[in-house]
């Protein structure tokens, strides 16, 4: 396989969050949707301590797990606590707090699981998302993750790059865009009893963007399966974009010619454009994006850190947005 050789914006080990901080979202006060509450720097760490470690792989996956190929992606950072980055979340089809994916997305069954693609390509049905694992050559990846709300982690993922796996459904010429869906249960997530989002959860992205080497296609995270709460058992993580684009437990894919209707960008299209890259240049109506607060950080003095254009992968991927109003398109 081709390796990648380390750029300037790959993570340091010093600001990857440590995998028991990960996981307690309990540390940190719990959250509504969006709001001022949640978005500053004075967020307070709640005193917990949690022994929490990366699940067990299912017997059938192992094989997939035990030849992981390591990657330069952000071999310098320091990654967030395992507990830190599986208590902290942001996953509304469980609830608005924090901690509510962690508790409330036991019911969710993550194998077997099917994916169908759609639309502008070759190669569409359903396909079965365990055998795409076991046949697959798995990453690590570590990459930054930031959130719309003004608070980061740093992560390692497992999975496959993106534009790998997209091309194996031979999209055609007329496939501009890609949109992704994500489950729809209510019965396996609570929140979607509720309106206060129209479900299901919908994202997407340009096909260039999709086929960028940053895109990547997470099956697991620190070693082993994604927990339900992180988007078991698959999702996007798209390090340079806030992540509310990185969607989670998806069902279904497809190829299309026009720009598709993204979840955010329908309830509130004047915060949330269609690109959603991390820009500190472009504040969101209704707070600054100067700055954000790694996680984990202290209860006094929490870590805030300058944000960084495209999160610190302006190498990677400043050219698919060339001549572009990033204020405009935002």
């Amino acid at each position: 396989m081709q390796i990648k050789i380390a750029k300037a914006s790959d993570c340091h080990e010093s600001s990857v969050t440590p995998e028991s901080v990960y996981l307690n979202r309990r540390q940190f006060m719990q959250a509504g949707l969006i709001g001022a509450s949640s978005l500053g720097f004075s967020g307070r760490v709640l005193a917990a301590n949690q022994d929490v470690s990366p699940l067990a792989n299912p017997a059938s996956l192992e094989g997939a797990f035990n030849r992981l190929s390591k990657t330069p992606f952000g071999q310098s950072e320091t990654a967030a606590p395992y507990d830190v980055a599986t208590t902290y979340n942001n996953f509304y089809e469980f609830g608005y707090g924090k901690s509510d994916p962690a508790d409330y997305s036991d019911a969710m069954q993550p194998f077997p699981w099917k994916i169908r693609v759609e639309g502008e390509a070759d190669n569409t049905g359903d396909f079965d998302v365990e055998d795409f694992i076991k046949d697959s050559q798995l990453e690590e990846r570590i990459y930054r993750l930031r959130c719309v709300e003004a608070w980061s982690m740093v992560i390692p993922w497992i999975g496959i790059p993106l534009g790998e796996f997209l091309k194996t459904f031979q999209p055609n010429s007329k496939a501009k865009y890609v949109y992704f869906e994500t489950l729809y249960d209510p019965k396996q997530m609570p929140a979607q009893r509720g309106n206060a989002l129209d479900w299901p959860y919908r994202e997407g992205l340009r096909i260039d963007e999709a086929m960028n080497s940053l895109a990547f296609l997470a099956v697991g995270m620190y070693g082993s399966v994604l927990p339900n709460q992180n988007g078991a058992p698959l999702r996007l993580v798209l390090p340079w974009k806030y992540g509310f684009k990185s969607i989670k437990s998806i069902v279904t894919i497809r190829f299309v010619e026009s720009m598709p209707q993204t979840t955010w960008n329908m309830l509130a299209p004047n915060e949330y454009g269609f690109y959603a890259n991390v820009n500190p240049g472009v504040d969101h109506p209704r707070w600054s994006q100067k700055q954000e607060r790694r996680l984990p950080g202290g209860v006094l003095f929490p870590n805030v850190i300058e944000t960084q254009m495209f999160n610190g992968y302006q190498e990677e991927v400043a050219g698919l947005y060339q001549g572009m109003d990033l204020t405009r398109y935002y």
